[in-house]
């Protein structure tokens, strides 16, 4: 298979609209539309993560996690880089000994108190994500380069709508806990 037909054959399985439907056409229209945003996420974010691993040879997690510290260039504690990104300790922790390994991050312990770790971006690690996000922005323009710039615009309100629906109707947490 070409590179050009796995792509299209990756893309169609992201594409929950076609996999998971009505055989009648019957789904309801917030059913459609939960389809729509999941299945065009769920494309996007292949997309990303294939460019990621192609121009830098990294994750979206790892992207993820350089997008935090970048923010807080003070540095974050483990667990706080943890609940930001979604991911576990455990795996945070491993993020962070690969990324430090590589020379991006650095991990301290604030007034000597070992029981405190807190990740920092080294300047390395500045310099590459602002590479990275630099190019992250590009991608989503070029992904998104056949919708008009007035159409963004309404998109992101009216799903904020939709965002706030949800928000007000949780039985939980934002995370399902």
């Amino acid at each position: 298979m070409g590179a050009d037909a796995a792509r299209d054959a990756d893309a169609a399985s992201a594409d929950l609209e076609l996999i998971v439907h009505s055989p009648n056409g019957a789904n309801k229209p917030e059913t459609r539309l939960w389809l729509r945003m999941l299945s065009t996420t769920k494309l996007i974010t292949t997309e990303i993560r294939r460019r990621l691993r192609n121009e830098f040879g990294a994750t979206l997690p790892q992207f993820d996690l350089l997008a935090q510290l970048y923010r807080e260039r003070d540095g974050l504690r483990l667990g706080e880089l943890s609940k930001r990104t979604m991911v576990t300790n455990g795996n945070v922790t491993g993020l962070v000994e690969r990324l430090e390994a590589d020379g991006f991050v650095q991990r301290v312990t604030p007034d000597g108190d070992r029981r405190v770790t807190v990740a920092k971006l080294t300047p390395a690690g500045i310099d590459l994500f602002t590479l990275m996000a630099a190019a992250h922005e590009h991608w989503l323009r070029d992904i998104m380069a056949d919708v008009p710039p007035a159409m963004i615009t309404s998109l992101h309100s009216e799903i904020g709508a939709v965002k706030t629906s949800a928000l007000d109707h949780l039985s939980g947490s934002a995370f399902g806990e």
